[in-house]
């Protein structure tokens, strides 16, 4: 039996963030980080909310968000009863919104708001699942949260808010769609629902990524890199994801690599070793047959060969560290770490719907795989 849950509305273009206008009298709370408060980013929300509406803002989301931040949030929530909570940003801003919603809900210190959420990377896909991953500064983990009561009920994609996204910050977040895209693909969760998510994902990030990364102001392809995005999200939301999420997670929380830049280096690595099972390798091949990467007639092992060239293609055009070594973490640290590091990943929910079974010794293998690239 397949089972697909899709509560989010989406409102995709240009013209999507007018769709803020129809409430009001509210008392809304944005969420954000203190770069979007000062850089004028978020007055693009504020001046479409209409003015009836009151309007709070938490400004205080930062990269992979702290249960200290997301305390901060809450007190500041709790204060305010939001009848409505917008986040706006990048996937941590969105976090720290769900985080907010999620112990407010579950400690009884906030009535469930109307959540909506805007992205302005195409990457995380957070803007429509009920997913969230907060850090734990003490143990340096990542824990992920999952409850359907903080997906959003609105997705706002407007495109032109990520005219600006850097090129490092597009390579990063694009190849976090591509690895939610994949993982999605072969999980144990996988239907045909989510099938259909995850193929056309990875068919409008090959078209876009690299013309973003190249040209950040083309808006089709900055919209199709967004829609993909989303995508990917509604995939992993159905499907759930696998093992190369549940090291990433590890690899932020300990040494702060952003987390796309985590998954791109792990991605081939972890295709490597799923493809040790006939079953997930022709899975692999049947997404390069769908997306048009070889034809039909390739054996699968050769087409899962070519989906790993065009991986390590697109991380080099991109300028992407491609080992750890080369993002600056000394072996000696990374060392003291690698304990630390499986334990926590083996705990990470994102296992839970991996397609092939790990054990501790196969993913410090990898960890220390991608330590050094020879």
């Amino acid at each position: 039996m397949s089972n697909v849950y899709i509560k989010t509305k989406v409102r995709s273009g240009k013209e999507a963030m007018k769709y803020l206008g129809k409430y009001k009298n509210k008392t809304v709370l944005i969420v954000c980080d203190k770069f979007m408060a000062e850089n004028g980013s978020v007055k693009t929300v504020i001046n479409a909310i209409d003015s009836s509406c009151r309007i709070e803002m938490f400004d205080q989301a930062v990269p992979d968000p702290t249960t200290e931040v997301v305390g901060n949030g809450l007190d500041k929530s709790a204060k305010v009863q939001p009848d409505v909570v917008i986040a706006f940003g990048g996937g941590s801003a969105i976090d720290t919104a769900k985080g907010i919603i999620y112990f407010g809900i579950n400690s009884g210190l906030m009535k469930k708001p109307i959540f909506i959420t805007i992205p302005t990377t195409s990457g995380t896909g957070s803007e429509v699942t009920s997913a969230a991953v907060i850090t734990d500064v003490e143990s340096k983990s990542k824990h992920l949260i999952l409850d359907n009561d903080i997906l959003a009920d609105i997705a706002i994609l407007d495109p032109t808010l990520t005219l600006s996204v850097p090129p490092a910050v597009t390579a990063n977040t694009g190849m976090d769609v591509l690895t939610h895209a994949l993982e999605a693909y072969v999980a144990s969760g996988a239907n045909v629902f989510s099938d259909a998510l995850s193929e056309k994902a990875v068919q409008l990030l090959l078209e876009s990524l690299l013309v973003c990364y190249k040209d950040g102001k083309n808006l089709e392809a900055r919209n199709k890199m967004h829609e993909a995005s989303t995508l990917a999200g509604m995939a992993f939301n159905t499907a759930g994801l696998g093992v190369n999420h549940s090291i990433a997670h590890q690899l932020g929380g300990t040494f702060h690599i952003p987390h796309g830049l985590a998954n791109a280096m792990l991605l081939t690595r972890v295709i490597d070793f799923n493809c040790e099972e006939k079953q997930i390798l022709d899975k692999y091949a049947a997404m390069v047959y769908k997306v048009k990467l070889a034809s039909i007639t390739t054996r699968p092992q050769e087409a899962v060969k070519i989906l790993k060239e065009v991986i390590r293609m697109m991380m080099a055009a991109m300028n992407m560290d491609d080992s750890v070594e080369k993002f600056g973490v000394s072996r000696e640290d990374y060392v003291s770490q690698l304990d630390n590091m499986t334990e926590n990943a083996l705990k990470d929910n994102c296992l839970n719907t991996t397609p092939r079974k790990i054990g501790a010794g196969e993913i410090r293998q990898i960890l220390l795989e991608i330590y050094k690239t020879f």
